[in-house]
């Protein structure tokens, strides 16, 4: 018998509002997992990111990707003001163990957590003045925000809100994986991923949905075995789970992010935080883009 529903998510997964994408759980504790060391993941970008913000003057942060707190502990670390959001419970639980455990700094006892929806983030969440320095969203997150209505509408409110939480002055550093090297060939760029360093054994399948002939959708089909140490039965298993993205191409999400500022800004484009030229003989796994509002 043929399944005749093409399932863009694991079960048990939201279908309405900003899907979590991680509501089981499970998918969320073998995310963390599978991101690995988060000290050698941040190695890899650190002194970029640390570099932009320090150029541009920014000390105020909102990573509105926050997921286990990652890219926020970064900051936290370095100094900066940050608050995360995040619209999925499930991962913010691991960014409040963490906050927890080190609520005896300085740093970690201010740092502000709370769960907010791109869809709804002005009413979600207050922003200080006339917004934050700095506003992140890395990690392939935007991705995460499907296309179910074919008009991109979510996206374009999402990317609205999102720019508006930024001070004019201040930046939003936001990516997305190479979708164009994956439409064109069918597979992931070769490079190495800059966002997981996890060794744990793992086999991803990819598959492209598309409607009236356009990519929809891609989602990736994770396989991970996770040692008897880790898992949560405490023996080892194959943990499975998928994950949904929009295959955001680099043009025109950059035209995406310049109507969400209404024109009024600077853009800059990066492949795994360098220097980018579009036709570079190095092909990027992830681009990078900073915006920087300047009205």
């Amino acid at each position: 018998m043929v399944d005749s529903v093409y399932r863009t998510r694991s079960l048990g997964v939201a279908a309405v509002g900003l899907p979590d994408q991680y509501a089981d759980g499970k998918a969320a504790k073998v995310w963390q997992l599978y991101i690995g060391d988060t000290q050698s993941r941040t190695a890899e970008y650190k002194s970029w990111v640390l570099s932009l913000l320090k150029k541009h003057g920014c000390q105020g942060v909102l990573d509105v990707a926050c997921g286990t707190g990652v890219d926020s502990i970064m900051l936290v670390e370095e100094g900066f003001t940050v608050m995360s959001v995040d619209a999925s419970d499930k991962m913010l639980k691991h960014a409040l163990k963490a906050r927890w455990e080190r609520r005896k700094e300085e740093s970690f006892d201010k740092w502000v957590i709370e769960e907010a929806n791109w869809l709804t983030l002005p009413k979600d969440v207050q922003k200080p003045g006339t917004g934050f320095d700095a506003v992140i969203c890395l990690g392939n997150s935007f991705s995460h925000l499907p296309d179910f209505k074919g008009d991109q509408s979510d996206q374009k409110l999402a990317l609205k809100n999102i720019a508006s939480m930024v001070k004019p002055g201040g930046i939003l550093i936001i990516d997305h994986r190479n979708y164009d090297h994956m439409l064109n060939t069918g597979r992931a760029p070769p490079g190495k991923n800059i966002y997981y360093k996890s060794d744990l054994t793992q086999d991803i399948t990819t598959s492209v949905l598309l409607v009236d002939n356009k990519p929809h959708m891609i989602t990736l089909d994770y396989t991970v075995q996770v040692p008897a140490e880790q898992s949560q039965e405490g023996c080892p298993e194959l943990s499975k789970f998928r994950l949904s993205y929009y295959p955001h191409k680099v043009d025109d999400f950059k035209e995406l992010l310049r109507n969400a500022f209404q024109g009024k800004c600077e853009q800059s484009v990066n492949g795994d935080f360098k220097s980018y030229t579009p036709g570079q003989v190095t092909v990027p796994c992830y681009f990078i883009h900073v915006v920087k509002k300047t009205a």
